[in-house]
């Protein structure tokens, strides 16, 4: 056995602020500021205490049917996320793996997309779809301003064709890269972008067409088939070669396991790019979004920027540099864990969901469906022209009584007129809590009933709660 001897010296461990608490009694005594930093520390539970008290006061985020965004996964996802949080994704010299991984996802969207040579397909993560739509516009502008260059040089302004339900990441990037929006107008019953409006508002300045698979207006799909059709017709007629860009924010996610048979992807010759998000039907925490080009054509060079990459070369676009590697990591595992049949069965649950529960809404009596969940598993609905005592708004701070969190809105310009509900139906939001939301709207419907009119006719103010 080893013999040790003592030292007199007057060294001491380095101790980390956080690995030593304050004085137990401290807290009893100290009330921190909320505006500035507090002047000492405090015991890490009661710092944990503080806070999660607090945001007990947020809403039941399983209960919120205005959002998107995936608000449950299995743990064995959230353990690989928490072993992750601390890589950085734009380290790939440092993290290959997780590099790696995310190469492997963007094979595999390129495939579920029909990309005409997988192996040539272009893509990459990004922090949302938001992000992944402007490195889409990005490129599409490029694309013209190279074809266009005199003409951008003595000020052609450049511009994008969209529907006005398009969401608002598309009006930011026209705002910040000065593109001009041209945004087809809803009207009557179409609520979103057509073929006919598509091609008529083309012209030479026209970086491309955004194709919007699953509005978050009302779930439906934009035609995207018919859109690149209408296109292909003007090229004919005029020579203008219009790329489209899908918008496939959620769609892009339920259409190739639902509605294998529509030809909304990469089939068509004439989409150059689709972007997704992870975090919404990709079923993954947020945040992180998927961009891909159907190829190296698609996505001009001068846009790509290059990192060493294990002594390599590695290709990056990104509006964004540092993110932690957690969310591509529980992307890929949500992938190898579901597969195409596990994908499917999650979605059309979701669907079934929808369908059943926007029939029930329907059999209220006092409700008429814009929409029913059979695309996006998402469905918006108003109030019949014979409900006189309460309107959309009155329904969705009810239902905020109970847990609900169910948005309603006022469609934008020519259809003003229109306020309604939407529901979206997300994995996790099972059939027993559809009925339970059902129960509930029935009951607060029969008390809303004995209103004398809607509260907006006694001065109060009508809260939205959409976002996008």
């Amino acid at each position: 056995m080893a013999l040790h001897k003592g030292r007199d010296d007057d060294r001491r461990l380095a101790v980390n602020p956080f690995l030593g608490e304050a004085d137990p009694l401290g807290p009893m005594a100290v009330a921190p500021p909320l505006h500035r930093l507090p002047d000492g520390p405090m015991p890490p539970a009661t710092a944990y205490r503080l806070i999660h008290d607090e945001l007990l006061l947020d809403g039941n985020a399983r209960l919120n049917l205005a959002t998107f965004v995936t608000t449950w996964m299995e743990p064995q996802a959230e353990t690989l996320m928490s072993e992750c949080f601390d890589k950085n994704m734009i380290d790939k010299d440092e993290y290959p793996q997780t590099a790696e991984l995310e190469r492997r996802c963007v094979a595999m969207l390129a495939d579920l997309w029909h990309a005409p040579d997988p192996d040539q397909a272009v893509g990459c993560s990004t922090t949302g779809s938001s992000e992944a739509c402007m490195l889409g516009g990005l490129a599409l502008k490029r694309r013209w301003m190279r074809r266009n260059a005199d003409r951008y040089a003595a000020g052609a302004r450049p511009n994008l064709v969209m529907g006005i339900n398009v969401q608002v990441c598309w009006e930011k990037f026209c705002t910040y890269w000065e593109v001009e929006p041209r945004l087809a107008p809803m009207q009557g019953e179409r609520f979103h972008l057509d073929a006919e409006q598509a091609a008529a508002l083309c012209d030479e300045n026209t970086i491309g067409v955004v194709a919007v698979l699953g509005s978050t207006f009302d779930g439906s799909y934009e035609p995207v088939w018919d859109i690149c059709t209408a296109l292909d017709g003007l090229q004919q007629r005029t020579g203008l070669d219009v790329p489209v860009h899908v918008d496939g924010a959620s769609g892009a996610m339920v259409a190739p396991f639902l509605d294998e048979a529509l030809e909304w992807d990469f089939r068509q010759p004439r989409v150059a790019s689709i972007n997704t998000s992870g975090h919404k039907y990709g079923l993954v925490y947020p945040g992180v979004g998927w961009a891909l080009w159907r190829d190296h054509d698609a996505l001009p060079e001068e846009l790509v920027f290059r990192v060493n990459y294990l002594g390599g070369d590695m290709p990056t676009f990104a509006l964004n540099f540092s993110r932690p590697g957690s969310e591509v990591v529980a992307q890929y595992y949500t992938f190898l864990r579901l597969g195409r049949d596990g994908y499917r069965a999650v979605q059309q649950a979701s669907r079934d969901v929808a369908g059943r529960l926007a029939a029930g809404i329907e059999a209220l009596g006092c409700f008429r469906m814009l929409t029913r969940g059979d695309q996006l598993p998402v469905f918006a609905f108003t109030t019949t022209d014979d409900v006189r005592t309460f309107d959309v708004f009155d329904v969705s701070r009810r239902l905020r009584e109970r847990g609900w969190l169910v948005p309603a809105y006022t469609f934008p310009e020519q259809r003003t007129d229109l306020s309604v509900l939407r529901i979206v139906c997300r994995n996790g939001f099972s059939q027993d809590l559809a009925d339970l939301l059902l129960a509930d709207l029935g009951r607060l419907v029969e008390e809303l009933h004995h209103q004398p009119r809607p509260l907006q006719q006694f001065g109060v103010k009508a809260r939205s709660a959409f976002h996008h």
